[in-house]
């Protein structure tokens, strides 16, 4: 019986955007959720930030970082406007008092909802294809980087592929006067300046 009542609660509310200070997003969204959680009697649900689990390579070792999509926003669900389209001013003075707020994205007197499509493209963290964190290396097909550890180090090369998936990329190098592939691995590598 809780679940269905959970469920049913998951399902009110509409996804607005806040702008908030650089920096406060997470101070923002744990306050809302505390104030919730301690039974304010007010038509908002919860509040998030949309956020995406990323693999980097630091000092040769590949690690799991959280990384904000949007820094200096959070989503709000809530129900902002009654069955009439009148503003719930009590669940408007709600969010906006909140200390790091700077108010509505949209118009300031009359903010518009996420459409489910918005607040999806906004999460990839919500999709089925966000269970596994991306690697990010920062480098791309045609940069110059240089090999910093394997045979070739100290070489310089032009990447010409990259396999995100076995975290591996081709790098080509001059050996001998003769243009050749080399396969290593991420962290063998780094931005030539």
């Amino acid at each position: 019986m809780d679940e269905a009542v959970e469920n049913q609660q998951d399902l009110r509310g509409q996804w607005f955007v806040i702008q908030t200070l650089s920096g406060h997003e997470n101070k923002v969204r744990d306050t809302i959720n505390r104030q919730l959680r301690t039974g304010d009697q007010v038509n908002v649900y919860e509040a998030l930030i949309p956020e995406n689990k990323v693999k980097e390579i630091r000092r040769g070792k590949a690690i799991t970082v959280t990384k904000k999509l949007f820094p200096g926003y959070v989503l709000v669900r809530m129900d902002l406007y009654d069955a009439d389209g009148i503003v719930d001013e009590k669940a408007w003075y709600f969010v906006r008092s909140v200390q790091g707020v700077l108010g509505f994205l949209g118009d300031a007197t009359r903010p518009s909802p996420l459409t489910e499509e918005e607040f999806l493209d906004m999460n990839p963290a919500l999709s089925e294809e966000a269970a596994a964190p991306v690697l990010v290396i920062g480098v791309k097909v045609g940069d110059i980087v240089r090999i910093k550890d394997g045979a070739f180090m100290g070489y310089e090369g032009n990447v010409t592929a990259i396999d995100e998936t076995r975290g591996r990329l081709t790098v080509v190098i001059l050996i001998f006067g003769r243009s050749t592939p080399v396969d290593l691995e991420f962290w063998q590598v780094e931005q030539a300046v």
